[in-house]
């Protein structure tokens, strides 16, 4: 059976873009990939996050449990929208890579070890879902291509970082820009593939970067495997809630 997967990852539910995700679950309804693969920062989880009290006293335990619940039940909801629409066309084989976002909920578990439901592959029922997983940092190979969160380069042309140093060919998220870069080594040539995100990027979504601008963008890739586990990566852009699959126009936005 031919290989075709849908990838695509920093969802970071529930500061997701909802026509950003509608555009990748109608692709898959069209695509029928029978590989997923989600690159990690599923949830924002701002909850979990040491960031949120760098600068503030972080509140008593019992403060913060029930904004752990709360946003835990929203990234749930937000991942049952694709093994919703995955189940419907039968794929089973899906992957979650942990991201860095993701992996503050082991950290908050570390500091807390009694927490177990809050570590994340708990949290979202990983295994229960039907995912193999990836902790973070780990890279998935599939074929002759690499699939991990992002991160381990991250210059302003990490995709060329990437393909530089590695000496192979990866596919990653964690940067939210869409950007491809290819070198040549004496076995072959390979590429870094930066798959942007799917997170609201709005300035209010966003209130960290205090409204420095970025060049992140939504996007995501169809991949398909030749038999000796060459493939061909296609990133489809996001615009403004559209996009084009197949010669089928998207829009997200209904």
């Amino acid at each position: 059976m031919k290989k075709r997967a849908v990838v695509c990852g920093d969802t970071h539910f529930p500061l997701h873009d909802q026509s950003a995700i509608n555009c990748v679950l109608k692709a898959i309804k069209i695509v029928e990939p029978n590989i997923f693969i989600h690159l990690g920062d599923v949830g924002e989880w701002e909850s979990c996050s040491s960031w949120k009290y760098k600068k503030i006293k972080r509140p008593p335990l019992e403060y913060i449990l029930p904004e752990i619940e709360k946003e835990t039940q929203l990234i749930n909801k937000g991942l049952d929208q694709f093994d919703k629409v995955l189940n419907r066309i039968g794929c089973t084989e899906k992957y979650m890579i942990e991201g860095n976002h993701d992996d503050w909920c082991n950290q908050f578990v570390l500091q807390h070890p009694y927490l177990k439901e809050v570590k994340f592959v708990n949290a979202l029922k990983i295994k229960e879902r039907g995912y193999t997983f990836k902790p973070y940092g780990k890279y998935l190979k599939l074929g002759k291509l690499y699939f991990y969160h992002g991160g381990h380069y991250s210059t302003a042309y990490h995709t060329k970082q990437h393909a530089l140093n590695l000496g192979k060919s990866v596919v990653y998220g964690h940067m939210h820009d869409v950007q491809r870069h290819s070198v040549t080594h004496v076995d072959g040539t390979h590429a870094g593939f930066s798959l942007g995100c799917l997170k609201d990027m709005r300035d209010e979504a966003n209130v960290w970067l205090r409204n420095r601008k970025t060049n992140w963008g939504h996007a995501f890739a169809i991949i398909d495997w030749f038999g000796n586990g060459d493939f061909r990566v296609d990133v489809v852009d996001i615009t403004n809630g559209k996009t084009n699959v197949w010669g089928n126009e998207i829009d997200g936005r209904t």
